[in-house]
């Protein structure tokens, strides 16, 4: 089964030539697959396109074997692929670590206590568990990138999309989150400037070239 297909998938933002002129791609259960290309090449418009934060001039989206065009497509589709946003600031709105953590699975309809044990498992997983109560903003940005993958991590999604998630980390923190991620039994779709990190964790490649997606 494909988890995700984008075909022919063509946007444009207003007064711009396309930066998006029938892009397609598969991603495939446990498959790790890097895109590539310059900067304004396109990259995060279309992991935002895939879980319909965006909408297409023209092309489909399918999910987890369903067309996906209105809104409320698109809820399931939130659900069971995480995004990883580039700005972790982005992500992280709650007053503590665990509050931030246990929010996606509250909002799915778990109890507090199911969720407080999301909160748990998820840090111990990531060897987070120091940073529990922690006040969110006072992290460092490394532990801010750390703390926005386990949010995503506490839905139990079926796929991630990571949109540069080395930005302004150092080298340790880089090299704990690679582990972190090597490990996981995800399907990954990463954006990543860092040909060594792509190399690492997603070698198999697409270049976004010219509005459409083409094997490196």
């Amino acid at each position: 089964m494909t988890l995700l297909a984008l075909d022919m998938i063509r946007f444009a933002y207003p007064g711009q030539p396309p930066v998006l002129d029938g892009a397609s791609l598969r991603l495939a259960p446990g498959q790790r697959l890097s895109l590539t290309g310059p900067n304004g090449a396109g990259k995060s418009t279309l992991l935002r396109i895939s879980l319909g934060l965006q909408r297409p001039q023209s092309g489909t989206v399918t999910a987890f074997g369903k067309a996906r065009c209105a809104e409320a497509d698109f809820h399931e589709v939130r659900r069971r692929i995480g995004l990883v946003f580039q700005d972790p600031d982005d992500q992280l709105f709650c007053p503590t670590v665990a509050e931030d953590i246990a929010f996606g699975p509250l909002n799915l309809g778990r109890s507090r206590d199911e969720a407080l044990a999301i909160v748990e498992r998820v840090l111990g997983d990531l060897d987070l568990m120091h940073l529990r109560d922690r006040i969110t903003h006072k992290l460092s940005g490394g532990e801010k990138r750390l703390v926005t993958l386990a949010t995503v991590l506490a839905m139990e999604p079926e796929a991630l999309m990571l949109d540069e998630p080395t930005n302004a980390l150092d080298t340790r923190n880089e090299a704990r989150l690679l582990e972190i991620l090597q490990g996981l039994p995800q399907a990954i779709l990463l954006v990543s400037h860092s040909p060594a990190f792509r190399e690492a964790l997603a070698p198999k490649a697409l270049e976004l070239r010219g509005g459409k997606l083409l094997p490196v």
